[in-house]
């Protein structure tokens, strides 16, 4: 919530993504959630508030973990003078159901990093109200060659403890997350390191084999960056990356449901393979023209072009999205993929699990969304809710 609410409120007959049968929230008068509880363990508490959601849906706001711009800013591009931007962002990101957010920083010179990283820092020390940023996402520059996509080739970098540091520089403790293609690391040093610094490893962008990302996660890399994009296909003989990661009971995998970075069935034989939220979690990495119209736009030296949400460089090459990331909750159970609950899993809980924050529990600020499934229409809808 953004404010204290004015009294305590009793959520009633609401179903809570990960518990069974209906339950009810206590909210406190400083909207902190006292209690989840199923339905008759205890009596109304004569509340001022009541509010009876007749079985719809509550969840925490979606956390967005790889989001590379919005409102025509990418984030590469943050400047002190830009930064008020950032804070509309933060605003925006919350209206469309958001509750917290690493920016992230796609492949650029080192200064943009750096400058980047400095304004960032700066603004959560600060923070108003809106999506919270959580750290930041570093996606690249230590990235295979072959597997670049729309990363610009002239800023990848060897991958090497002194190279990590310099785009780091003094910012470290911002980083949150940081993408890279372990097999450009044969000594195995960089992934251990990055870990004594706090910085969750994520592999992508890559052509690891089965072997050297099962290496990668025995060193205590614990994600992987968009599934099936950028990496090698799922193959028989040699699972490769994406193969390592649904096996392994310790690795969660982001990934796309916009319907254009990874087709539907794609997406439901990966669901299946990898036990639903327990091994996956949803993003947008959406574009900095998240929040306007399709059209044309500037991205570093080029320009993409957007289409029904989606974004692509001059040559075709598919640079992203520009769909919020509760959409994809939407198109999951729209294509049938998975049932509501998992889908709302897959953007609320799945997401704080994979970067060690708790789901819907206790002593939670209640910033609450209410979803509704309507049996007519066959439409998913939501709202934010006491926040």
């Amino acid at each position: 919530m953004t404010q204290a609410t004015q009294n305590t409120v009793d959520i009633i007959n609401a179903r809570v993504p990960g518990y069974k049968d209906l339950q009810m929230l206590l909210v406190n008068q400083e909207g902190i959630i006292e209690q989840i509880l199923p339905m008759g363990t205890v009596g109304i508490h004569g509340c001022v508030s009541l509010l009876n959601v007749g079985g719809d849906w509550i969840s925490l706001g979606g956390v967005d973990l790889q989001i590379n711009g919005a409102l025509g800013l990418a984030f590469p591009d943050l400047t002190a003078e830009n930064a008020h931007i950032l804070q509309k962002i933060t605003k925006f990101l919350w209206d469309v159901g958001v509750d917290g957010f690493l920016p992230t920083l796609v492949t650029t010179s080192v200064e943009k990093i750096q400058r980047s990283l400095a304004v960032i820092a700066d603004i959560i020390r600060s923070q108003q109200a809106g999506a919270k940023i959580l750290g930041v996402h570093l996606e690249g520059p230590c990235l295979n060659f072959q597997k670049r996509g729309a990363h610009p080739a002239e800023y990848l970098l060897p991958l090497t403890i002194d190279e990590v540091k310099r785009v780091l520089g003094d910012y470290a403790h911002v980083v949150k997350v940081i993408t890279l293609a372990p097999e450009l690391d044969p000594t195995g040093e960089v992934i251990p390191y990055l870990l004594s610094l706090g910085i969750t490893v994520s592999l992508g962008h890559s052509q690891a084999t089965f072997a050297q990302a099962q290496l990668a996660f025995e060193l205590g890399a614990t994600m992987v960056t968009h599934a099936f994009n950028a990496m090698p296909p799922l193959h028989h003989r040699e699972p490769g990356l994406l193969g390592a990661a649904i096996t392994h009971p310790n690795v969660m995998c982001g990934f796309i449901a916009d319907g254009e970075h990874v087709s539907p069935t794609m997406l439901q034989i990966l669901l299946r393979a990898s036990y639903q939220e327990k091994g996956l979690f949803l993003v947008s990495d959406a574009l900095s023209p998240l929040g306007l119209p399709d059209g044309v736009y500037p991205w570093d030296s080029r320009q993409i072009e957007v289409k029904n949400g989606t974004a692509r460089l001059a040559d075709g090459t598919l640079s992203g999205t520009t769909l919020p990331l509760l959409v994809g909750v939407q198109n999951l159970v729209q294509w049938g993929i998975c049932d509501v609950e998992t889908a709302i899993l897959l953007a609320t809980n799945a997401p704080r699990q994979a970067i060690g924050l708790p789901g819907i529990v206790k002593n939670q600020p209640a910033n609450l969304l209410r979803w509704h499934w309507d049996e007519v229409t066959q439409e998913l809808t939501w709202q934010r809710l006491l926040g």
